[in-house]
C-alpha cells in the first residue's frame, strides 16, 4: 500500500509524455497568405503589358525581329553574320590571334580575286596556310551547309571593306558560281598547297 502511494505520488510529480496535438495553422499566417494571393491575382489583372512603348526601352517590334535575311527578300547584314560566325577566331578587329588564327586585315587571301574567298568559306581549310608571311597550321570549318550564297557574299563583302581592307564586293551570283563549280568537293582545302593554285 505504501509502495503504491509512493508510486502514485511520483507519477503525479512527472510531466506527461510529449505527444502531438491537432494544432491548426495560426490564423494570422492564413490571413497573410490569403492577402498575398489576392494581391498577386489582382496585380496580374490590373497590369498592362501593352503600355505605351515610350515608357519602356523604346524598342519596336521591327527592332526585336531583327533585319530580314535573304530568304525574306531583304538585305543581309554582313557585320551581323561576321559577329555570329567569325568573330570568335578572327576577332572584332579582324586581326586574328597571333600564331593561332590568321588575320583578315590585309590578308592576301581576303583581297584575292573574287572567286577565291568564297571557295575558302564554302569548303574551309586544313593544314598549313601562310598569311602575310606567317604560317598558320590549323583548320577553318566549311560553311557551305550553314550559310546561303547571299550570306556568304555579305560577310565576305563586309570583310573586304573593313579592317583596313579595300576590295570589291562579292555578289551572291559569284558565290553561287563557285558553289556550283565545286559542288562535288567533300574535303576542306589543303592550305597553301591547293589554295595557291586557285590564287593564280
Amino acid at each position: 500500500m505504501i509502495q503504491d502511494l509512493r508510486k502514485d505520488g511520483a507519477q503525479r510529480r512527472e510531466n506527461p509524455d510529449p505527444h502531438e496535438k491537432n494544432r491548426p495553422v495560426p490564423r494570422i499566417i492564413l490571413a497573410m497568405v490569403s492577402l498575398l494571393l489576392i494581391w498577386a491575382v489582382s496585380y496580374i489583372f490590373m497590369s498592362h503589358p501593352n503600355d505605351d512603348a515610350s515608357l519602356g526601352d523604346s524598342r519596336t517590334m521591327a527592332t526585336l525581329e531583327g533585319k530580314p535575311g535573304a530568304k525574306a527578300g531583304g538585305a543581309v547584314d554582313g557585320a551581323q553574320i561576321y559577329a555570329a560566325q567569325c568573330i570568335a577566331c578572327h576577332q572584332a578587329t579582324g586581326a586574328g590571334l597571333p600564331g593561332v588564327f590568321p588575320p583578315l586585315a590585309g590578308s592576301e587571301w581576303v583581297l584575292a580575286k573574287e572567286s577565291l574567298p568564297p571557295s575558302i568559306v564554302l569548303h574551309g581549310i586544313t593544314g598549313k596556310l601562310t598569311v602575310k608571311g606567317t604560317a598558320y597550321d590549323g583548320s577553318m570549318p566549311s560553311f557551305k551547309d550553314k550559310l546561303s550564297d547571299a550570306e556568304i557574299a555579305a560577310v565576305l563583302s563586309y570583310v573586304r571593306s573593313n579592317f583596313g581592307n579595300s576590295a570589291a564586293k562579292i555578289t551572291p551570283e559569284t558565290v553561287k558560281t563557285v558553289r556550283d563549280g565545286s559542288k562535288d568537293r567533300a574535303q576542306p582545302w589543303n592550305g597553301d598547297d591547293e589554295l595557291a593554285k586557285l590564287k593564280e
